[in-house]
């Protein structure tokens, strides 16, 4: 196994790949990563409507660009994340609109902030109603970093 990099004070190690060369984990630790990726696999048989009808417009490189869906980063799993612009995107259900979990939300922005992603968080209804203004948003921001 090769050391990577440090992960809040956690050393994350690459196991090799599968036939496709894809590695097992990348943007979180290997004891959380089985967890998270369970999870993940649930998240991603059940999208919500927003989420589902984004990831028509950004799988296959729509947009230039890889994104994965429903991906483990640190100890979350974001909706859509591109990798190589460290670029998350999540869609933002009703629940998020409560005190509690906007608070959540800072916090967890800002510990991916602090690893070097940017985040763009939109509502379902923006996924849905506003296609056009969210995937310009997103390519937009892709271009600038």
């Amino acid at each position: 196994m090769e050391k990577i990099e440090k992960m809040e004070g956690e050393m994350m190690e690459e196991r090799k790949g599968d036939k496709r060369g894809r590695k097992f984990f990348q943007t979180t630790c290997p004891d959380r990563y089985m967890i998270l990726k369970g999870f993940a696999k649930e998240n991603r048989l059940s999208p919500t409507i927003g989420e589902a009808f984004l990831w028509k417009q950004l799988k296959g490189k729509r947009l230039g660009f890889r994104f994965l869906r429903q991906h483990a980063i640190l100890d979350f799993i974001v909706d859509f994340v591109c990798l190589e612009k460290k670029l998350i995107i999540e869609v933002d259900g009703e629940y998020h609109f409560t005190e509690v979990q906007q608070h959540e939300d800072e916090l967890r922005s800002k510990r991916l902030n602090d690893m070097g992603f940017y985040i763009l968080r939109f509502t379902n209804n923006d996924v849905l109603n506003n296609t056009n203004e969210t995937i310009l948003t997103i390519q937009k921001k892709l271009q600038t970093i």
